[in-house]
């Protein structure tokens, strides 16, 4: 006996607030072994066993194991070390609840099928290599392999997600419903369509030619007109109308006529799927980008303003 004050596992329970079946548990395992016994053969244990059960309940409320709570109490391990090692273990855990409710959210709100919802589930849970190719096929359908077509290299970064590590719930929402969209064929040809007809204008442009695609132009010419609330079939359309025409007609190395018109219509309504629209919006949610300025209400006023004038 060193003259250290001793407690019988009933004081030491009173102190710690822990049950004496409890304390019996982690003694029986050498977790908290007893220093003495009493004459009748009761455990007696030192001060120092208040500290080791107060870490092993920390330890046990953070989720370590035993096994592990036994080696650091023994200093085989640093309590550094372990908390490292069990704060990654939680981070994990953590995105996969996030991806969890995420998706459960969803199904809720969106009134989704089984069939979808099994889809939902799947591309939430893609690993980093899952996602890489099937971000790679989509852009490669679109635009080409980068190997033998590096002119669209920009173009392919802006339009490339990039989820972050732990992601909020609302990216890898829209990273479920971009997956979607990217998988769909008909979305993936109408893009490479646009791609495509923009490529063939800048080619017959050369360095003389517009450099601008029509979408600026589109954004630049209509959408003054749109704040000024000018109606899309009345005159005071027709010079923006004039200015779309000539440069589609620059693009196509051709003369303003009712065909080149024709064909400025069908580029304008190409290129107005709500579907590019929503895509474009998807990304920035993902890459923690500002929300894009919709075209949309742009392209329909061109769209409307060109077809009257065709119709006249």
């Amino acid at each position: 006996m060193n003259g250290d004050t001793l407690y019988s596992i009933g004081e030491l329970a009173r102190r710690t607030g822990l049950t004496v079946k409890t304390i019996r548990f982690y003694s029986d395992r050498g977790i908290v072994a007893p220093t003495d016994r009493s004459p009748a053969g009761y455990r007696l244990y030192g001060t120092d066993a208040v500290a080791r059960l107060d870490l092993v309940r920390t330890l046990r409320d953070l989720g370590v194991d035993l096994t592990t709570i036994r080696r650091v109490v023994d200093r085989e391990l640093s309590l550094p070390e372990v908390a490292a090692a069990h704060a990654e273990a939680l981070a994990v855990q953590i995105r996969v609840l996030r991806l969890r409710h995420t998706v459960l959210t969803a199904v809720a709100e969106r009134g989704l099928t089984a069939e979808e919802t099994d889809l939902m589930h799947k591309l939430a849970q893609l690993s980093e290599d899952e996602r890489r190719r099937l971000i790679g096929d989509f852009l490669d359908a679109v635009f080409g392999s980068p190997d033998t077509d590096s002119a669209w290299a920009g173009v392919r970064c802006s339009m490339t997600p990039a989820m972050p590590d732990s992601p909020e719930a609302e990216q890898v929402r829209a990273w479920v419903e971009w997956a979607e969209l990217a998988a769909d064929p008909d979305f993936r040809t109408s893009l490479r369509r646009i791609a495509e007809d923009h490529a063939a204008e800048q080619a017959r442009g050369g360095m003389t030619g517009p450099r601008r695609g029509l979408g600026a132009v589109v954004r630049d010419r209509v959408g003054p007109a749109l704040a000024a609330g000018i109606d899309p079939m009345s005159h005071r359309a027709d010079p923006i109308v004039a200015a779309l025409a000539a440069h589609h007609a620059r693009a196509l190395g051709r003369s303003d006529d009712a065909e080149l018109r024709r064909l400025l219509l069908a580029r304008l309504e190409s290129m107005n799927d709500p579907r590019r629209d929503r895509h474009l919006r998807l990304l920035a949610v993902i890459n923690g980008w500002p929300a894009p300025e919709s075209l949309a209400p742009a392209f329909n006023w061109s769209a409307e303003a060109v077809r009257v004038r065709l119709e006249r």
